[in-house]
Formats: C-alpha cells, structure tokens, sequence
C-alpha cells in the first residue's frame, strides 16, 4: 500500500523542521549549562526569591528547548519513513545511533520533570 504524494510531502516537511531543531542541540546544551550555573549561583550567593524563581523558570524553559531538539534528532535518525509508517519506526529505534539519541532526550525530559517537581522555588504572589 503506497503512501499519497501529500503524505510524503508533509512527512518530508516535518523531516526538514525536525533537521533545524536537531542542529541546534550542542547550542541549547550550553544553554541548559549556563541557565543551571546561574541558577546555582543565585542560590548560592543567598538572591531574592524572585530571582532564584526566575532562574528556575529560565532553566526548565532551556530543558524543554533541548529535549525538543533531542527527540528531533532522533526523529532525523530514523528518517523520513518513520514519520508516516510506524513498523519502519520501531525498527529503527533498535539501531545503537538512535538508542543513543533516544537516551539523550528522555534524561534530558526525566531532568527536566525533576527539576519542575524540586528545583523551581515558588515566588510569592503579589497583592494588587
């Protein structure tokens, strides 16, 4: 059963968007590296709780952005069949490289999910 020619258009779209969020994975690395520096620094240094709830807000929003890029990447991985057949998918996910880049994204959502449930220090709420 062949796919429609829509199909294939959009699953290479989809490949192409995924390809430029995987690109910028070493990027939004270091940006979880400096967002988790600065949150440390501010607890460290005894900051405002506003800001330290602010650095925890900045840290989880640079966790999400690289583990949205992680999961591209291993979208990328498994290639454009992967997007519209799903038996292609799993077979795929089997390879060393993508099990790798698999690993990657899902530390990067279990760091991301623990650091919501701990590492985000709620602010007191304005009166207005």
């Amino acid at each position: 059963m062949g796919l429609g020619k829509q199909d294939r258009t959009k699953a290479r779209e989809e490949l192409a968007h995924d390809q430029e969020r995987a690109e910028r994975l070493p990027e939004l690395l270091r940006s979880v590296a400096e967002a988790e520096r600065a949150l440390d620094e501010a607890r460290e240094r005894g900051a405002p709780v506003e800001e330290v709830h602010e650095q925890g807000v900045r840290l989880d929003t640079a966790l999400t952005e690289a583990m949205r890029a992680a999961y591209a990447r291993e979208r990328v991985l498994v290639g454009v069949g992967g997007y519209t057949d799903r038996i292609r998918r799993r077979k795929r996910l089997a390879r060393p490289e993508i099990k790798q880049a698999t690993q990657v994204a899902e530390h990067l959502l279990t760091v991301r999910e623990a650091h919501r449930l701990h590492g985000i220090q709620q602010a007191p709420r304005s009166v207005v």
